[in-house]
């Protein structure tokens, strides 16, 4: 059967955009640029991108178009013993996808909380208690909460409906709603928290650069861990997206777009939240410094505490607001979940709506036993930290060093994006991937497990609850053995040529 196509360039483009641009563009980038130098941060944070981020995703765009195939078999056809790296990144994926639907749940349920500030006058309280009902611990799984769980339903039924229906038809089209609406919902959103009082001083807090904060190695590792992070690249999302484009399609002019527009939207969230934050140090004289500026904290607490005390519009800035997050974490969700659905269509054959039930299904079973309970935001918090620090921060410097190093695939992988792109990349994106991007990412490694083993300020959670995360962490890796051995005597298809390709597009037409 013929693999399905982007129906156009730009579908492909906006899928993209809409699996980079998530939760983390808007409640962790603020929150990383202010603590790391403000508007000083920019200057490595766009090094970043342009020496790491573009870098690798020009290889996965490359890999996922030239070997045809979700990451499993591209990384297959690349080389026999280099499919681990495939089930390992799905693995990771469906760890991802299991609690993911968690949080667009919460903010579907805020936007709705925020036309009648049902929170009261306490938000945190409300979050942890009336709502979430958080027992702080791993202790209370049969405490189960059905306004939350309901949410966590449609979330999946509208995502695996979404997803069964296909790339083109399923994916696509929603992308080219769900991407523009978005960015028409956050920029009403930051127009209207530029007119708050207090706006410019946040504004003032967030761009003023700390000149000195850019000469610690610290700051310079914040901004690779945002931009590597943030792009949604090192496990699977981008080779398997990829792996849908027509044999023309420009490779690196694809990758600068979907670059540059997940960073355009983080900075406009950062003005977004930083203008809302000087609001609320104008109105309680609490210094931007001391509020909450990333993660859960900001988007259920702060904001709700922004919207207790805006003077006009209250309930439309939280609706804006909470709707964003659900866009932005939903076509995210999409991408994630499609790694592993697509996974089992190409290595097992089966058929879109086979591997979106039983793959999607058993993922959103999982999600719905463990999340909407009283314990569910402490399984979400370890778990978010051990399989992006441990998992993702693993597994895409291991891709690299194969494909770049062992397998030495770089020159052929260049060959094949600039065949079709307008801008050729040569040795300078040789050295950018293959030794900027790994030593970069071993040092965010480092410092990560250094600070963990230390019980640094904040770890303190993931310092109690190590073995549950690490064997998160290291589960996933061995099911990528696993599965690779078990796989091995089981062939795949040779990737199509381009004789082949251009008689089925013909044929198609």
């Amino acid at each position: 059967m013929a693999r399905e196509n982007w129906g156009s360039r730009a579908g492909f483009i906006l899928a993209a955009i809409g699996s980079a641009v998530g939760l983390g563009n808007i409640w962790r980038f603020p929150g990383v640029a202010f603590e790391n130098g403000g508007g000083a941060f920019l200057v490595p944070y766009l090094v970043a991108l342009t020496t790491a981020g573009i870098p690798l995703l020009i290889m996965e765009f490359t890999v996922g178009r030239r070997y045809r195939g979700s990451a499993p078999v591209a990384f297959r056809r690349m080389h026999r013993n280099a499919e681990v790296i495939g089930w390992w990144q799905v693995a990771v994926s469906i760890v991802i996808g299991v609690y993911y639907a968690a949080i667009i749940a919460w903010a579907g349920w805020y936007g709705w909380f925020s036309i009648t500030q049902q929170w009261g006058e306490d938000p945190g309280a409300f979050l942890m208690g009336d709502f979430l009902q958080n027992s702080g611990g791993f202790d209370a799984f049969t405490t189960w909460l059905p306004g939350i769980g309901i949410a966590m339903l449609l979330v999946w039924a509208f995502a695996l409906l979404v997803i069964g229906a296909g790339v083109k038809k399923g994916i696509e089209s929603t992308s080219k709603v769900f991407i523009p609406l978005l960015l028409v919902m956050f920029g009403v959103l930051v127009v209207q928290a530029l007119t708050l009082d207090g706006a410019t001083d946040g504004l003032n807090a967030f761009f003023t650069p700390d000149w000195e904060a850019v000469r610690e190695p610290g700051v310079w590792l914040a901004a690779y861990g945002q931009i590597f992070f943030s792009l949604s690249v090192g496990f699977g999302i981008m080779v398997t997206y990829a792996s849908y484009l027509k044999r023309k399609s420009d490779i690196t002019t694809s990758a600068f777009t979907v670059g540059f527009a997940n960073s355009s939207f983080e900075i406009l969230a950062g003005i977004g939240v930083f203008a809302a934050l000087g609001f609320i140090a104008f109105e309680s004289g609490v210094p931007i410094a001391e509020q909450s500026h990333s993660g859960v904290g900001l988007a259920f607490i702060a904001f709700p505490t922004i919207i207790n005390t805006l003077p006009y519009l209250a309930g439309l800035f939280g609706v804006l607001f909470f709707a964003s997050l659900v866009v932005a974490g939903w076509t995210s969700m999409v991408s994630i979940v499609q790694v592993p659905v697509a996974a089992m269509e190409d290595r097992f054959g089966w058929s879109r709506l086979k591997a979106t039930l039983v793959v999607g299904g058993a993922m959103a079973v999982v999600s719905l036993l463990l999340l909407p309970t009283a314990s569910g935001l402490m399984f979400l918090d370890v778990t978010d930290y051990f399989i992006n620090q441990y998992g993702i921060a693993v597994a895409a410097p291991v891709s690299i060093i194969v494909v770049v190093w062992a397998l030495w695939r770089w020159k052929e992988l260049r060959d094949d994006a600039n065949a079709t792109s307008t801008f050729k990349v040569g040795p300078i994106w040789f050295v950018c991937l293959g030794v900027i991007t790994p030593v970069m990412l071993a040092g965010i490694l480092y410092f990560n497990i250094r600070d963990l083993l230390r019980a640094e300020p904040g770890l303190e959670d993931y310092n109690q609850y190590q073995a549950f995360g690490w064997s998160i962490a290291i589960g996933a890796l061995a099911f990528g053995v696993i599965m690779a051995l078990l796989l091995r005597r089981k062939e795949v298809p040779p990737v199509e040529t381009e004789e082949d390709a251009e008689i089925r597009e013909e044929a198609a037409r």
